[in-house]
């Protein structure tokens, strides 16, 4: 091979790289469709908790947490339905946002789940009616898909057409939550009126079954493009999808139909995750991304008696550890893209999905959650009643469970480009290359966060609370989004660029000298007049080294360097930034002589950005003395 052909053909591999969609299609590859229908369950017989009546199974199953379901019941038996009037769809559109219509359609559905939950603890009746009125009252909404999602359907505005049924992250989970009330309490409501029962799933087959089998929605992942993104909606829907269709259809050959064609979706999420096992939208959505997952493969495995399984493959129970790899300590996680920095984590999946994979690693840390949680209140997880009736399931196993959790001191993903680093000295170092097109993407390729003794004290803020700009085309207006509000340079007077191309290269780790280094040239647009922009991250017991070399073609302001923090922050004099986060002490040095410091106070006006870290955050500006065509820059943060 020419020696051209193999530069063109090395550079194409470094594009598809960032793509990093594999037809590896193991769900359809682990069974056969024509086998399908001989090995799934008929008849809803795979359900593996007590029916309604079976007053001993349930006790066993809810154990000492019956009172709770039944005292949360109890608080809705008087519960007013609110009505979601039309201006509250509109406020998404008229003002951004989202909490106007969500927050009574939550409250709504909450009053909904406790009172199933309460009947089926106690299973006296007592809770029948008002269910019924919440059932009722539901069925009549024009859609059951929030503002903000319903703007998917074909006139792009947010007040729902009657006859043009979604199926997103709302619509579905309360389309899984009313298939299992159909499930348990069809009879009971057949004693009290059959049109109950009957309009129940009469708006199930329209608003689930129906659009599933006959639409292509966005989230499904079929005709993959270059540049698309298969996040968690995938899977998170796919499961809801799964659930009704095994709770309601008996037809062999639709259930059939509709079981393969979930596989054929999912089996796209899987394809274009990274088979390092990382994910890219951070810690905060592995419960909706890995962990639905997980919990569509759990139920496709018990709905089949085991016969359709992947729990095996190694790409699987990666992708679980990688929460057990992200977690710091002291409920703080490496948050990467609209990932918060602190997360309550969920230990019954994170136990169930390390059971399923036989990951000791994943059910230690479990069990290292649970007892750090010290929770002793019923396993509820609001819309998600699969995960409610899991969780009492194995509680008899978790509870059991004794392993001691660790991992290692180095995890590298090499596709995703995620490195953590951990030294002796008590320090966490966590950084990205990447590219900037992922799944709830910031500019932020090359960005790094240190945390000391489970403190994060060099930080990745975050996101705010969602809006209608969040996942628009004016998401990189929101300052969070931007790499001028990352630990990152500002070259030549630009900051990194949103879209695929705009990516790492030249990405080296080694482990034995924990270095981590990456060219972050080309996540600059053009006009940075950038030939190479190349960073090196050096961990040692006590210290992180940062280096910064580069060269330029056309230098026409001065860069400038970032550093973003919290606590106590102090300019101390003579290249010398001392910070103080919660009794962690910690100093940024560098060469006075070259650039100059200055420290901006970010008041944080919202909500979900302030209960991270409270009122004020600090950027940090090293901004060099004079314009240079190259330079060395190097920034040393030690531990004190």
């Amino acid at each position: 091979m020419k020696k051209e052909s193999l530069i063109l053909l090395f550079f194409c591999l470094s594009l598809l790289q960032g793509y990093a969609f594999t037809e590896k299609n193991l769900l359809q590859k682990s069974i056969e469709e024509v086998n399908v229908k001989e090995v799934l369950i008929k008849n809803q017989a795979w359900v593996p908790y007590p029916d309604y009546n079976d007053r001993d199974g349930w006790d066993r199953l809810t154990g000492s947490f019956k009172s709770d379901y039944i005292a949360r019941g109890e608080q809705a038996l008087d519960y007013n339905w609110i009505v979601i009037r039309a201006t509250d769809y509109l406020d998404f559109e008229r003002t951004g946002a989202r909490t106007t219509m969500e927050s009574p359609y939550g409250r709504n559905n909450q009053a909904i789940i406790d009172l199933f939950m309460a009947e089926l603890a106690e299973g006296k009746g007592r809770f029948i009616d008002q269910l019924i009125n919440g059932v009722y009252f539901s069925c009549e909404m024009t859609s059951w898909s929030i503002a903000a999602h319903q703007v998917r359907q074909s006139n792009g505005r947010s007040l729902p057409l009657k006859d043009e049924h979604l199926i997103e992250l709302a619509s579905g989970d309360m389309g899984s939550v009313f298939s299992w009330i159909y499930y348990f309490f069809q009879e009971e409501f057949n004693k009290v009126d059959p049109t109950i029962s009957h309009r129940l799933r009469h708006e199930l087959e329209e608003r689930m079954l129906k659009p599933f089998l006959e639409k292509e929605f966005w989230w499904m992942g079929f005709n993959y493009q270059p540049g698309m993104i298969i996040n968690n909606w995938n899977v998170w829907c796919n499961f809801n999808v799964l659930q009704s269709f095994l709770l309601l259809e008996n037809d062999e050959q639709r259930l059939t139909d509709a079981v393969i064609r979930t596989m054929q979706s999912v089996d796209q999420f899987i394809n274009y995750s990274k088979e390092d096992g990382a994910c890219e939208e951070g810690p905060s959505y592995w419960g909706h991304a890995a962990g639905k997952m997980y919990d569509y493969l759990q139920l496709l495995h018990d709905a089949s008696d085991g016969k359709i399984s992947i729990f095996e493959i190694p790409m699987i129970k990666d992708m679980g550890e990688y929460i057990s790899r992200s977690y710091v300590g002291n409920g703080w996680v490496v948050n990467f893209a609209d990932a918060s920095a602190r997360l309550s984590l969920d230990p019954h999946l994170i136990f169930r999905y390390g059971k399923a994979v036989h990951s000791d690693e994943m059910m230690g840390f479990a069990r290292y959650l649970s007892e750090n949680r010290n929770s002793t209140t019923a396993p509820m997880y609001g819309r998600d009643i699969f995960r409610t009736f899991q969780s009492l399931l194995y509680q008899e196993e978790f509870l059991e469970n004794r392993l001691p959790y660790s991992t290692p001191r180095n995890t590298w993903y090499p596709e995703t480009e995620f490195c953590y680093m951990k030294s002796e000295g008590g320090l966490f170092f966590a950084s990205k290359g990447g590219f900037n097109n992922e799944s709830h993407n910031h500019n932020d390729v090359g960005t790094f966060s240190l945390y000391i003794n489970e403190t994060p004290v060099f930080i990745d803020v975050g996101v705010g609370t969602y809006t209608r700009q969040t996942f628009s085309g004016e998401r990189y207006t929101i300052w969070t989004m931007q790499s001028d509000y990352h630990n990152l340079p500002r070259v030549n007077g630009h900051s990194q660029e949103h879209g695929q191309h705009y990516r790492s290269k030249n990405v080296t780790y080694n482990p034995r000298k924990q270095t981590f280094s990456l060219d972050i040239s080309d996540a600059y647009p053009e006009t940075a007049s950038l030939n190479n922009w190349n960073r090196e991250y050096r961990l040692k017991k006590n210290e992180l080294v940062i280096e910064d070399r580069y060269s330029l073609k056309d230098p026409e302001e001065k860069n400038r360097v970032y550093f973003l923090t919290w606590g106590n922050v102090e300019h101390v004099g003579k290249g010398v930034i001392q910070v103080e986060v919660m009794g962690q002490k910690a100093e940024l040095r560098f060469n006075e002589n070259q650039l100059t410091p200055t420290i901006e106070a970010l008041e944080l006006d919202d909500r979900r950005l302030k209960n991270v870290w409270g009122e004020t955050i600090y950027r940090i500006q090293l901004e060099e003395k004079s314009i240079q065509p190259k330079g060395k820059l190097q920034y040393s943060i030690i531990k004190k």
